[in-house]
């Protein structure tokens, strides 16, 4: 059995110095090491044996087994770091998954530049906001009835006073009184940001989307001059003319107000759910800034006029790619986004 021994391990060594890859040093360590290996065959024929030569033999096969062990480790350690090093630069690289801009985004994106370059600073606001930048400054008091016209979603937690007055901001129109306290006037500057109201989605309909304000304050200004910025800024998105009509509003923030709405581009105008069935959607609500909004911002109304729009980012982006369904945007359905 000795002899036996002796053999196995030459010729294990002797087969292990000829292995030049992985896959061949797995095979042979399996013949010599596994389970039903070589070496295992014979410490299991040694309950054949009587004790004395269980005890020669059994130290014997052990110390063969442990030789091999490390030999064949260190074979294999050696075959790791060869195949590691081996880089065949002929062979096609990885191919990395692109990702992809969210429609929105790229929509925001876009209306940044048409309006820096009509001039506009471009500025943001605090999502959880103060009941007094997002209503009692856009001439929205408390118990106005004006508030019941959005539906809010109230912050419990107190304030400074220990008062419960955060809100998560249902428009991006609290920069406006933000920004005239802070830079005065002549003021032109765009606001994008994601807005939150407490209500149920639908087709047109969501808890959380995307709006950009827009604000203009200097001498003279009126509304010609709010429709110019309106229509120069729906061709530079669509590329194309656009069929509009104007709408007299009510804003408790501006007087007089007006929608400007757009010719729904899903249907052509034939209705649709995406535009209520009416072959319109309401997509630039504006007006005249209010006298009292601009005495909170520290502006003086008899000196100064203005005007604001608060623009749907996320209807308008409905609009321009031609999605009937506001809810697709925040579904997280790569097939959907993958498209933009």
């Amino acid at each position: 059995m000795k002899n036996e021994l002796i053999k196995i391990k030459e010729n294990a060594l002797k087969e292990l110095s000829n292995i030049k890859n992985l896959d061949s040093f797995r095979n042979l360590e399996i013949k010599y090491l596994g389970r039903k290996g070589e070496i295992s065959t014979i410490l299991r024929g040694l309950s054949e044996l009587n004790d004395e030569e269980k005890k020669t033999f059994g130290k014997e096969a052990n110390i063969i087994k442990k030789k091999l062990t490390e030999d064949f480790n260190k074979k294999k350690e050696s075959l790791s770091q060869s195949t590691n090093k081996y880089i065949d630069v002929t062979l096609p690289g990885t191919q990395i998954k692109k990702g992809h801009i969210h429609p929105i985004t790229q929509i925001e994106n876009e209306l940044v530049e048409i309006f820096k370059s009509l001039g506009f600073s471009v500025l943001n606001g605090p999502e959880l906001e103060s009941d007094y930048y997002n209503f009692e400054s856009l001439n929205i008091p408390k118990h106005h009835p004006a508030r019941d016209m959005q539906d809010t979603f109230y912050v419990d937690i107190k304030n400074k006073e220990n008062k419960y007055d955060l809100v998560m901001r249902t428009h991006t129109s609290p920069v406006q009184v933000r920004a005239m306290q802070q830079f005065g006037a002549p003021l032109k500057c765009v606001v994008p940001g994601r807005v939150f109201r407490s209500e149920s989605t639908d087709a047109v309909h969501e808890h959380t989307f995307y709006q950009m304000e827009g604000l203009l304050i200097d001498k003279n200004i009126n509304i010609p001059n709010m429709i110019a910025v309106m229509e120069e800024l729906l061709r530079n998105i669509f590329k194309q003319e656009i069929e509009t009509r104007i709408r007299p509003g009510y804003f408790p923030f501006v007087e007089p107000a007006i929608e400007l709405d757009i010719r729904c581009t899903i249907c052509k105008g034939a209705k649709c759910p995406a535009c209520k069935h009416s072959g319109w959607l309401e997509i630039l609500p504006a007006g005249m800034v209010h006298p009292n909004v601009l005495k909170h911002g520290g502006i003086d109304s008899n000196k100064y006029s203005g005007f604001a729009f608060g623009l749907g980012l996320t209807r308008l982006a409905m609009m321009k790619y031609g999605v009937d369904d506001i809810r697709l945007f925040q579904s997280g359905n790569l097939k959907f986004l993958e498209q933009f």
